[in-house]
């Protein structure tokens, strides 16, 4: 019988798509988002190798060595392209500073670009054609989960984040070794057979099985996926038809025609979200309500009779008085009262969560859920109001906060949010010189040269 003709439509549109992908010129808005996500990437592995979790899997990668084809970042060490993805992937959720796809429950960037860059290293590839892949990458990361449906997989007590990304990565890598259809329908196949990734992360009081499932796993696994492809490794051409096929096995009622609608035209890096503070994304929206509130009548801590924020119900279930500070969102509006603002270290420093004038501002503050708020999927919604001592009543509300793709943050908004990261890691002269390199990817012929900028 003939292998091609049981090849479904659908398999054979997305493996033609990411066979495709180098030789396709992205649309210049497109182009331009995707290296502002690259930047904020950057800073979040950079930022993550310093943290718990960064810390660990670079003492489990470090004696491995293996041939020197990618860097880790943060560090001068070159290793394998498998252990350099792993790690950098796994820096790149160590805290809730990468970027996310909110209509998916997806964190694309730390998965994606980590494989990306590895392989780019290894081959000495262009950052254009390493650029294409991460736009690439974040496709088929959401179109996986678009068509499983997020919301309800996530129901299922699986994680979906975890699953999309390593549909992303295996793509990114599938092109950038240049597969050919075929290689790529099996790279596809072992992607989903290393689909993982369980909601009992999120029990995680150290941020670290959540950043190696949310970001080293899928970079590792879906990098593996096209590297055995490569070498030959054969199985089933067609995981996406038949019976029982990738989309029955997780869930009923699939919607497979998500894969490839649009595909091509419609990029879902432009539904991305950027956080514009270092914490968990259902507090950007109180975050940025609380700011402009701050900035527009100029009051202070102590002027604050009450504060009441009003959220997503299903937002304050992920960030209602969590242990983790910068997850906890009762504690960050209390930190954001006493400071005027939020800094990275401001929002990781435990040691602030038992300061009496943090516990005592807490104690000012209500957090509510709202049925009242539209709540799209991980949308970034607040409405807030603030009763001052002397009696004045300030509201305000965001339905877009800023960093969300309704709301984009811009070069300058970025580069501000990854000098905070980089600074501590590599300093803020390199850290300058790294980002415009990026913001310029373009014209890096040879993805090794960015290593003089990120090594430490």
């Amino acid at each position: 019988m003939n292998q091609t003709a049981q090849i479904s439509p659908l398999m054979q549109e997305v493996s033609g798509h990411i066979a495709g992908t180098l030789k396709r010129k992205l649309p210049a808005e497109v182009e331009e988002r995707a290296r502002i996500h690259l930047v904020d990437t950057f800073a979040s592995m950079l930022s993550g190798s310093r943290l718990l979790p960064g810390k660990r899997v670079l003492a489990f990668v470090k004696p491995l060595g293996g041939t020197r084809e990618a860097g880790i970042i943060g560090t001068r060490i070159v290793t394998t392209t498998l252990n350099a993805a792993l790690a950098n992937g796994t820096f790149g959720h160590a805290d809730e500073s990468d970027d996310t796809h909110p209509p998916t429950r997806s964190h694309p960037g730390t998965s994606v670009v980590p494989t990306a860059l590895a392989l780019a290293e290894w081959r000495q590839l262009p950052g254009e054609q390493m650029l294409r892949a991460m736009v690439l990458g974040y496709d088929l990361c959401a179109r996986t989960l678009l068509a499983l449906d997020a919301h309800r997989y996530a129901q299922s007590g699986r994680h979906a984040g975890a699953m999309g990304q390593i549909f992303g990565a295996t793509a990114a890598a599938c092109a950038l070794l240049k597969l050919d259809t075929r290689k790529i329908r099996y790279a596809l196949s072992y992607a989903a057979e290393h689909v993982g990734g369980i909601a009992t992360m999120f029990r995680d009081t150290e941020h670290m099985e959540k950043a190696w499932a949310m970001g080293g796993m899928p970079a590792h696994d879906g990098l593996s996926a096209a590297l055995m492809a490569a070498r030959g490794f054969t199985g089933v051409e067609d995981v996406f038809s038949g019976e029982p096929n990738f989309f029955t096995i997780f869930i009923d009622q699939a919607q497979p025609d998500e894969m490839v609608k649009g595909l091509g035209t419609v990029h879902e890096i432009m539904r991305g979200g950027i956080k514009r503070w270092t914490v968990g994304g259902p507090i950007q929206g109180p975050m940025h309500v609380l700011y402009e509130l701050i900035r527009q009548h100029k009051f202070k801590a102590n002027d604050v009779e009450r504060l009441v924020a009003r959220v997503p119900v299903l937002e304050l279930k992920i960030v209602d008085n969590r242990d983790m500070p910068d997850i906890s969102l009762q504690h960050l509006l209390a930190v954001m009262l006493l400071d005027g603002t939020m800094t990275f270290k401001a929002a990781h420093d435990y040691k602030r969560a038992s300061d009496p004038k943090v516990r005592k501002m807490r104690e000012r503050i209500q957090a509510i859920a709202d049925p009242g708020i539209p709540a799209p999927v991980r949308g970034w919604r607040c409405v807030m109001e603030v009763t001052l001592k002397d009696g004045r009543k300030l509201t305000h509300q965001t339905m877009a906060a800023k960093g969300s793709s309704d709301n984009p943050l811009n070069r300058d908004e970025v580069a501000e949010k990854a000098l905070d990261l980089m600074g501590p890691v590599i300093g803020k002269a390199r850290g300058q010189k790294l980002i415009v390199a990026l913001y310029d990817i373009g014209r890096v012929t040879d993805a090794r040269t960015l290593r003089k900028f990120y090594c430490a």
